[in-house]
């Protein structure tokens, strides 16, 4: 009998459950469900209904039994930073902020005042984001402390999900880093500084790799969905499963993981907590078998997401394209990477303001807009390429966009041009299949994750865009 894994990939506008079976060496994948996601305003803040996320995640299961392909295993991911406390009883306490929500504003500046910023680099390797789990936790110990008082346990996303399903409450290394709390060189919580924040050091729980088996699910739920099977710690930071699907074996691979946000960068064996990194705004993520992600956050797909949206959604993204390309020369360009593009009350207006602020010309319709997003999206790219050959010293011959952006044929020739590099893009279910990956080795279907990439670079369609060509 054919065997079947699941992927439980939850982005923060959309989920879906991915099936994977290997058939003659290739990865098949067969998407059974799907279902929408997006934070939503409760009482000026920005929110997530867990409640809702885990009946989805049931739904989807049960689609399982329906089409009689029970897997043999299942795993989560989600975005990263965000968290849910609980209380003695294991319920929620309070609301599940989503990472765009503003009480995290001028929070950083506080905890450098505990913990200056260089130090903290030191310490964990990641970047100044202000989402950051440790400033969450910052903000809500000076705005509502009596939760942390209260709270017997914190669980990233992924892992409040997966104890729903087994009862067993750990944290899964690749998220657990993005909180800004793990010490990059033991791997661990690093308890000086939660001792310094004054955070409770009972809620952290034991952390553990990607690859670990949680256990099998509560009998209430096997029973509910109609079936058992095994609950597997994968990369549950969606970037940490999108770049173990990078179709290279080279160690001198070059990435864009594409989506609402676009992570750039490579893997490494060792943490890079140079002064140089640190200014540039690089981070160390933990990713598979305690590989380093060092990335830069570029704020993505997000900008044209939010103008398509506050356009009415009247405009397919290949209409938006097809403008942008009628208005490729209008000259316009923003800082993709600044915060103000984060979470603004207009995307429209931000951009227009940023553009004003600088003395360059507004666009007056929405192909220039477009212009300005993609154009200036593909500059980023550009910059953070260079940082990352001047940090590392290496050089790179093609960057591998992976992920739904890669996708965007526009923003692919675009980067191609700019980066004067060839663009190999695809798969664009890099997260579920990095998922499916870290689940398949576990089970001895792949030998490692060499193998394993090799099989991705087998089974999917890359397409390459070299600089110069036509538009």
């Amino acid at each position: 009998m054919k065997s079947y894994y699941l992927a439980i990939d939850i982005g923060a506008s959309s989920g879906r459950h991915i099936l994977g079976s290997v058939e003659d060496g290739r990865i098949r994948l067969e998407e059974i469900y799907r279902f929408e996601n997006g934070m939503a305003r409760d009482g000026g803040s920005l929110v997530w209904d867990t409640e809702r996320l885990f009946g989805e995640i049931l739904q989807g299961l049960k689609k399982c039994k329906e089409l009689g392909k029970i897997p043999q295993s299942l795993g989560i991911d989600t975005w990263g930073v965000d968290y849910v406390l609980l209380d003695e009883d294991d319920r929620i306490l309070g609301r599940t902020y989503g990472y765009r929500d503003h009480r995290t504003d001028g929070i950083p500046e506080k905890v450098y005042g505990i913990i200056p910023e260089a130090e903290l680099y030191a310490h964990t390797g990641i970047s100044k984001q202000v989402f950051n789990t440790i400033f969450q936790l910052a903000a809500l110990k000076e705005k509502e402390g009596g939760l942390l008082e209260k709270a017997r346990a914190m669980l990233m996303m992924p892992d409040y999900f997966n104890f729903r399903l087994t009862g067993k409450k750990r944290q899964e290394y690749t998220n657990a880093t993005t909180t800004g709390l793990i010490n990059a060189k033991a791997r661990k919580w690093d308890l000086d500084l939660i001792q310094r924040l004054s955070l409770p050091e009972g809620i952290f729980q034991q952390i553990e790799k990607p690859g670990t088996i949680l256990g099998n699910l509560k009998e209430e739920i096997a029973s509910e969905i109609g079936f058992d099977l095994k609950v597997m710690m994968v990369g549950s930071h969606d970037t940490a499963s999108a770049v173990m699907s990078v179709p290279s074996l080279s160690e001198d691979t070059l990435y864009i993981s594409s989506g609402t946000w676009s992570l750039m960068g490579v893997e490494n064996k060792e943490t890079i907590t140079s002064e140089e990194a640190r200014k540039a705004n690089f981070t160390n993520e933990g990713g598979y078998d305690y590989r380093y992600r060092f990335l830069k956050n570029i704020m993505g797909l997000w900008m044209i997401q939010q103008v398509r949206h506050e356009l009415d959604d009247r405009y397919s993204f290949p209409q938006l394209v097809e403008m942008a390309l009628k208005e490729k020369d209008f000259p316009s360009r923003v800082s993709a990477n600044d915060q103000r593009f984060l979470s603004p009350d207009s995307m429209r207006e931000e951009i227009c303001k940023a553009l004003r602020e600088s003395g360059q010309k507004e666009p007056e319709n929405p192909g220039q807009m477009a212009t300005v997003i993609y154009q200036s999206l593909s500059l980023a790219y550009a910059e953070a390429c260079h940082e990352v050959e001047d940090i590392t010293g290496r050089k790179f011959d093609a960057v591998h966009i992976i992920g739904g952006g890669s996708k965007a044929d526009y923003l692919n020739q675009l980067t191609a041009d700019a980066l004067k590099l060839p663009v190999k893009a695809g798969p664009d279910e890099g997260t579920a299949i990095g998922n499916l990956l870290a689940q398949m080795i576990g089970d001895g279907v792949f030998s490692g994750l060499a193998d394993a990439r090799r099989a991705v670079a087998g089974s999917f369609d890359i397409r390459t865009f070299h600089p110069g060509q036509a538009l």
